[in-house]
């Protein structure tokens, strides 16, 4: 394999409650005004990343994985995933709140749909004045509580609100109940899968004036009736790799990048970077690559020495 970091097309959806901000905040090439999401990375049936630079232009990411299996992913991910690449990667521009969802754990989604869990971490890019999230129960609730407000319109006064603010982390185990509320710029690092149980969509029409599909009785066992804590704190020490979540499924450090930092690993597994904000550059074999904030750059496995320089702060995600 040819070796150098690896960018890739962007996914772009359109969703009911999206806006424009991906364009002005993030450069996306978007040409609604309701563009929800940027796929930055992607193995979805469907969906698959298509590589935007260098010698593997116009490869989608699946066949890069089917030549390259080990030297893209590391021979431990590929032992453990088969060709399938295991995380997805997302920036989501959220004009209005979300709906009030839930995602499965991997044994339900196994057996109902033949796909991974969906255990996800949201970075706060931008965040308006007053912007919050809803992430799980005030206090342990239980299916009938949680019905009975469900059906009398009242679900939120079970749910706990968070007021958030730039660079807040919120690591989302599955079955934790959860929505992004309006006026904020989030990136989402989450496993492989797109399957999503909507709870209540606040009785939203789209243009043809028609409600989205609920999942009431399919989320009824894959929600966590308990109380979690779903915020993560974290160092913010300049050029250190600052772990913020280490899981099963994928681990992520932030990087305040301030001059150089060198990175000479051991580890047997693909590197993510998403510039949340300022620009970089990546040097590789004596070839400079340029970034800027909302780019997101896939290291192959084999590659596993270079250099970062710039001002920017990174996003590190890789599978430990």
């Amino acid at each position: 394999m040819q070796l150098y970091p690896l960018q890739f097309t962007p996914i772009l959806k359109e969703r009911i409650w999206g806006g424009t901000k991906l364009k002005t905040y993030l450069n996306k090439p978007i040409t609604s005004d309701i563009t929800g999401e940027s796929w930055e990375l992607s193995g979805v049936s469907g969906d698959v990343s298509i590589v935007a630079n260098g010698t593997y232009r116009g490869v989608s990411l699946n066949d890069l994985i089917t030549q390259f299996p080990d030297e893209l992913m590391g021979k431990k991910v590929h032992e453990q995933f088969g060709f399938e690449f295991p995380l997805l990667f997302k920036y989501l521009d959220a004009r209005e709140d979300l709906s009030i969802q839930v995602h499965p754990n991997d044994e339900l989604a196994r057996a109902r749909h033949n796909s991974f869990g969906k255990t996800e971490m949201w970075y706060v890019m931008q965040a308006d004045p007053e912007s919050e999230l809803i992430v799980g129960f005030k206090k342990d609730s239980n299916a009938v509580e949680y019905l009975e407000h469900l059906n009398n319109n009242t679900l939120t006064d079970l749910l706990d609100y968070k007021p958030v603010q730039k660079g807040d982390v919120f690591f989302l185990q599955t079955g934790t109940v959860h929505a992004i509320g309006a006026g904020m710029v989030i990136a989402e690092i989450q496993q492989t899968s797109d399957i999503t149980y909507r709870l209540y969509d606040f009785d939203r029409t789209d243009a043809q004036g028609n409600k989205r599909e609920l999942h009431v009785d399919l989320a009824l066992d894959a929600i966590n009736y308990q109380r979690t804590e779903a915020e993560r704190l974290y160092r913010q020490q300049e050029n250190i790799a600052n772990n913020i979540v280490d899981c099963p499924y994928f681990t992520t450090n932030y990087i305040p990048l301030n001059g150089e930092k060198k990175v000479a690993r051991s580890l047997d597994s693909f590197v993510v970077y998403m510039c949340t904000e300022g620009i970089f550059e990546l040097i590789f074999n004596g070839q400079t690559y340029s970034y800027q904030t909302g780019d997101t750059i896939l290291i192959p496995a084999a590659m596993n020495q270079y250099q970062l320089s710039g001002q920017a702060t990174l996003l590190e995600i890789f599978i430990s």
